[in-house]
């Protein structure tokens, strides 16, 4: 049988089946490294019950073919995983009130999911954030903003360069990320720059008082380095829902599943159900 379970006379930890909403794991698409439809249905078949969403990043899906995206996103969906646009939006936002609503409705077209709403590169007021999360939850779609400390995060910017432009004060990011959750958004994908990327020492004060505030159902965490997912499991559990990159994917379920890892983890990471 073709989704018979392997070893499943050893105890693992228990995950919830697809749709998840707590233990997501978001995996980026098409950006550090190509990905065509045979790359995703290899990691689908293997793989594809511990990917809850693909994400396009830096825009890719603009420069491909049309006909190459809609393949990887209906290979997603064949695996019950959702499909997101990344933060390109604040690319298309420079262009005008119609580019923008041209965008959400070509998003749609395509058979995209979720519209992620980030400003890494631009300001942008909250009231415009929250017109633009019922914008395209009026489309159908779901809406992630992503929130972070770091100013000019985002890209491949420089250590030294984000060092000279300073952090937001994080307690009114959390106030942002509470009024875009009120207000419906799906989830909140909380920015690496100037937490665990770019920062010496690690900023592990801002993830926690996200958690203490919002709780962890509605924040995912960027986190495509082993380190940084294997800091979050083993200080937040196997339910946290964390973003990395495709390649990571049998590395962190591992992680959650608490059949591997570092030192540290080993026989941290476990699960108790009644």
């Amino acid at each position: 049988m073709a989704n018979e379970k392997t070893f499943d006379f050893l105890n693992k930890n228990e995950r919830e089946s697809k749709p998840r909403t707590k233990g997501v794991t978001e995996i980026r698409g098409p950006y550090y490294d190509v990905m065509g439809k045979r790359y995703l249905q290899d990691i689908m078949e293997t793989m594809g019950e511990h990917v809850d969403s693909l994400k396009f990043s830096g825009g890719s899906f603009s420069i491909m073919p049309r006909e190459a995206v809609t393949e990887l996103i209906d290979i997603a969906h064949e695996y019950d995983s959702l499909v997101s646009t990344g933060g390109f939006i604040e690319y298309v936002l420079t262009q005008g009130k119609d580019s923008v609503d041209k965008y959400i409705e070509t998003c749609k077209d395509y058979g995209f999911d979720i519209i992620e709403i980030s400003a890494g590169f631009i300001t942008l007021p909250t009231d415009d954030w929250l017109r633009l999360i019922e914008k395209v939850q009026q489309a159908g779609l779901k809406a992630k903003p992503e929130i972070g400390i770091q100013f000019g995060a985002g890209g491949d910017t420089a250590k030294g360069e984000l060092e000279s432009e300073g952090t937001l004060d994080t307690g009114y990011a959390v106030k942002q990320a509470k009024r875009f959750v009120d207000a419906g958004a799906y989830m909140i994908m909380i920015e690496s720059e100037g937490i665990t990327e770019n920062a010496d020492p690690w900023r592990t004060d801002v993830p926690a008082e996200f958690i203490n505030e919002i709780g962890l159902e509605k924040l995912m965490f960027e986190a495509a380095d082993p380190e940084v997912f294997a800091w979050y499991i083993k200080n937040y559990g196997p339910e946290v829902n964390l973003f990395v990159d495709n390649s990571q994917i049998v590395q962190l379920e591992t992680l959650r599943r608490g059949i591997w890892g570092t030192k540290s983890l080993w026989g941290r990471v476990l699960t108790y159900k009644d």
